[in-house]
């Protein structure tokens, strides 16, 4: 037991190292507003940073240095009002980006667009779940060792090797996202939490050698 417990202490501190903390609850420190065509105002409340629903996509877009591999990026996040993604992460995978998908199409779809030039809704990452109101959702997104992976609270939605497939972004305004962002559409989305870990390229079998 304590062998194994010296195993997952070392691998621990090899490999997550210290969050970084990318939005402060006081401003857009690091962040600019996203210009969607019709997007909704954003604001800082209760320190919260919120994404008014507008015609169509509204969010924000981080200014500063982000890795392109080796990382996850967690988000809390909450619907306020209307039918459909609250908070869509953009992010980079290698030389490419990808979108996570959390409640669209409607209100219930998640995954990943776009593998192989298909939506969320349409490649192998398609998933379904009922979003509440006011409620607060843990939204993590792995990129690390040729996968995507994806949560919602403790619930892996996403595992997907990425060998021989394109990853890229919808084609559209969501390029405005790059290199990373979250977005809405036609809905007020409430974020209290960005946080961004970088992952050591050791590998776990590596750990187990030692």
């Amino acid at each position: 037991m304590q062998r194994i417990l010296s195993i997952l202490i070392f691998w621990l501190a090899g490999n997550l190292v210290h969050a970084e903390n990318l939005f402060d609850g006081l401003s857009l420190k690091g962040w600019r507003v996203a210009d969607f065509a019709g997007h909704g105002e954003i604001e800082i409340k209760a320190s919260n940073l919120v994404i008014n629903a507008g015609a169509a996509l509204g969010g924000v877009t981080w200014t500063n240095s982000f890795p392109t591999n080796n990382y996850e990026i967690t988000v809390e996040a909450k619907k306020v009002l209307g039918s459909d993604f609250f908070a869509a992460m953009t992010f980079p995978v290698n030389d490419s980006h990808a979108t996570f998908v959390a409640g669209g199409w409607g209100g219930g779809v998640i995954g990943i667009s776009s593998l192989n030039g298909q939506d969320a809704s349409e490649n192998e990452t398609v998933k379904y779940k009922k979003f509440e109101m006011n409620t607060w959702y843990r939204l993590k997104v792995r990129v690390h060792q040729g996968k995507i992976e994806a949560w919602i609270d403790d619930l892996q939605m996403v595992n997907v090797d990425l060998k021989d497939k394109k990853v890229s972004l919808r084609h559209g305004e969501i390029d405005l996202n790059k290199p990373f962002g979250l977005a809405t559409y036609q809905t007020t989305g409430e974020i209290r939490k960005v946080e961004l870990k970088r992952i050591s390229e050791t590998k776990k079998t590596e750990s187990r050698e030692k």
